[in-house]
């Protein structure tokens, strides 16, 4: 039995399955990643993107921060893969019980998944930091320098998480239930490297560690089961 045959054979025989994923579950939506050749890591700005997605600089520098995150981060256009849409059916099929993603594009639920932990928030909100009135990232794209309220003309902060914030402790807990009771952890498209999101992988109590990424990780030696390759293709396999 090869790689695949043994994914969907682990896949079909488990009904507490779930996902924890990263960027390189959105690459084949057109979304770049962070640390391939490729990446937001390795394109070259005034400053580096970590610098630039940092709280800091978002309080220091609101307007270069938000000319980036306009260039950079809203991928708005972008549509579910075969991962996002595999994904959203086993949940439906009951055998799903959460999605746990780094990712903050909104694309599992743009695919129909109904529980996602978003560890690092969303693009798709967006609130007044005085009065905390909603925006969605429509409103936020098609702003001019730094977004201002329309009710109170306050500054508006995307829900998303920046380097120097604390995650959410909620996501964190939730995340760490399903983590913990699942039969089936399934990661991908993730190096791993980011904490404390990376640290919450170690909860999971089973037997059924599949990692799923086409580059390796510190955690390989660990896992059930590895497979190398475009995390859509693998999950195209799965027969619902």
């Amino acid at each position: 039995m090869n790689s695949i045959d043994t994914f969907t054979d682990l896949v079909s025989h488990s009904d507490n399955i779930v996902f924890f994923g990263g960027a390189g579950v959105s690459t084949e939506s057109g979304i770049p990643d962070f640390r391939s050749v490729d990446g937001l890591y390795n394109q070259t700005y005034q400053y580096p993107p970590e610098t630039i997605l940092s709280h800091s600089f978002y309080q220091n520098n609101p307007e270069e921060f938000y000319r980036f995150y306009r260039d950079k981060m809203l991928c708005l256009d972008a549509k579910p893969n075969m991962a996002h849409i595999k994904l959203a059916a086993l949940e439906k099929a009951g055998k799903l019980k959460a999605v746990v993603t780094q990712n903050i594009d909104g694309l599992h639920q743009k695919a129909g998944s109904k529980n996602v932990l978003e560890l690092h928030g969303s693009v798709h909100r967006n609130y007044c930091q005085h009065c905390h009135h909603f925006f969605d990232a429509e409103y936020i794209l098609h702003s001019i320098g730094v977004p201002k309220c329309d009710a109170c003309g306050g500054p508006i902060k995307p829900d998303v998480v920046l380097y120097e914030e604390g995650l959410d402790n909620t996501v964190i807990e939730q995340a760490l239930y399903y983590i913990s009771h699942a039969d089936m952890l399934i990661i991908g498209g993730t190096s791993l490297v980011v904490y404390p999101a990376a640290g919450l992988i170690r909860y999971y109590n089973g037997h059924k560690l599949v990692l799923i990424n086409k580059s390796s990780t510190d955690l390989d030696g660990s896992a059930d089961l590895v497979i190398r390759g475009p995390i859509g293709k693998v999950f195209g396999h799965i027969k619902l």
